[in-house]
């Protein structure tokens, strides 16, 4: 297993040396997902934090009517858990499926505490990670509440062109708050105006 992308995506906030690399190494744990396979399902333990070394994930949720709202994706070079259940050891609340044939690098609970210990300065890596997370959904929460579904789609599209390469019209719907027949409308609108 080739360990450069993930080391690379830890040298943008922090430097190890090679021991604290070979340990931090060490600490993970390989994890092959077929298309449309769980990592993790409501009220399953979230034991563990994972980084995308390849392929395609989506964290949703389900209510009780079944449908289902998707929360984020995760593309290579991205982390992703249920981090309230991961730092909480709570039963999940979201569900982690796979969109494609996907590899990644697990972190355990446990370890990640043993690595806070050995290795104090992962400590600032995931604080800058769980800072970033969290500014990220209060601006999409922001989005929501003051733009129309068509600003945020178009937003969406800019920000993450290629998730929206990898993911169904109707998971897309589902991360904008919308239906998927109101999305084909956002798309077939040629004329440019603005669809409330």
């Amino acid at each position: 297993m080739e360990y450069d992308i993930i080391l690379r995506n830890i040298s943008k906030h922090i430097s190890l040396d090679k021991q604290e690399a070979a340990y931090f190494i060490s600490l993970l744990k390989e994890k092959k997902v077929p298309r449309k396979g769980m990592i993790l399902r409501e009220e399953q333990l979230c034991k563990e934090i994972s980084f995308v070394v390849s392929g395609a994930l989506r964290a949703f949720y389900l209510d009780k009517t079944g449908r289902q709202s998707t929360i984020m994706f995760a593309i290579p070079d991205w982390w992703v858990t249920d981090m309230f259940c991961f730092i909480n050891q709570q039963p999940a609340m979201l569900n982690i499926e796979a969109l494609e044939d996907s590899l990644l690098l697990q972190l355990q609970k446990e370890d990640l505490d043993q690595l806070y210990i050995k290795v104090p300065k992962f400590e600032r890596f995931f604080r800058i990670i769980m800072q970033n997370a969290y500014i990220r959904e209060q601006l999409r929460v922001i989005q929501t509440l003051s733009l129309s579904a068509e600003e945020r789609y178009r937003i969406f599209l800019d920000k993450y062109p290629q998730v929206a390469k990898l993911v169904t019209q109707k998971q897309i719907a589902s991360y904008l708050g919308i239906t998927p027949e109101f999305l084909s409308m956002i798309r077939a609108n040629k004329a440019g105006k603005t669809i409330s």
